[in-house]
């Protein structure tokens, strides 16, 4: 794996995201998350998982960089690729717990909001969808993964806005679920993993299944018109204008 790294320790699968400062997720990444939930959530002696990030930045969003010089072939296939990706978190069976451990907006929100329950580091850092003021359609179903946890019209509010929030911000909101000391976020987030697996596997899997059952159905279905739309605005000379100022102040921070 090039962009993530794994460890497992009683019975529970850390996965970092490990790629440059930002974690910014293109392709590649995409794949090698897809591929390892898919191993873990089939591998008995692994009963949950921690995704993680690097100090100060959980994942900076998509790699706006290396996206803008994909041609119309390889961003529609990205896109499927990612929202793909977040239907197989979403209805991934066992515990899966996001360790924001810094920055984390727009894609990197996304990855965290597949998650069922998040601890964020306190500090100077920020996480939400701010994908419409970069001139980016945010796919239905990753609305319905935010309006999960925060509301439909919190979440209406807030993504139109592009709003970012800080820790405790997110926390009033219901985005994350704790915000801790840094220094503690693995500890914490371990320790609501020990309350998971404590319980029988069968039955909290089938409950969380069960709960989310309205939720996987709309992440779920069928994205081919939210995608056109999205791909149409992508290629508008206005989104690109905006992307393009976006990428040179960007550079430095996904080196």
């Amino acid at each position: 794996m090039e962009t993530i790294q794994v460890s497992i320790q009683d019975r529970v699968a850390v996965i970092t995201l490990n790629r440059g400062r930002a974690n910014a997720i293109n392709s590649l990444m995409v794949d090698e998350l897809q591929q390892m939930f898919q191993n873990i959530e089939s591998d008995s002696q692994v009963s949950g998982v921690i995704l993680t990030g690097k100090e100060g930045f959980f994942s900076a969003g998509l790699d706006l960089i290396e996206l803008y010089d994909y041609d119309e072939a390889q961003i529609k296939d990205f896109w499927q690729r990612f929202i793909k990706l977040t239907e197989s978190l979403a209805s991934f069976k066992k515990p899966f717990i996001s360790a924001i451990n810094g920055h984390s907006p727009a894609g990197g929100c996304v990855l965290a909001i597949c998650s069922d329950y998040r601890v964020m580091a306190d500090g100077k850092y920020i996480i939400g969808l701010n994908e419409v003021p970069v001139g980016l359609i945010v796919p239905e179903n990753i609305f319905h993964l935010y309006s999960f946890w925060i509301g439909d019209a919190k979440a209406s509010r807030y993504l139109l806005e592009g709003k970012l929030m800080n820790p405790q911000e997110a926390l009033e909101a219901g985005l994350v679920d704790e915000v801790v000391n840094p220094n503690t976020i693995r500890t914490a987030a371990e320790r609501q993993m020990k309350k998971y697996i404590q319980l029988n596997a069968e039955t909290w899997q089938k409950s969380k299944m069960n709960i989310r059952k309205s939720l996987l159905t709309k992440v779920g279905s069928d994205q081919t018109e939210t995608i056109n739309a999205m791909l149409e605005q992508w290629w508008s000379p206005q989104t690109r204008s905006i992307l393009k100022t976006i990428i040179q102040n960007l550079k430095p921070a996904n080196t």
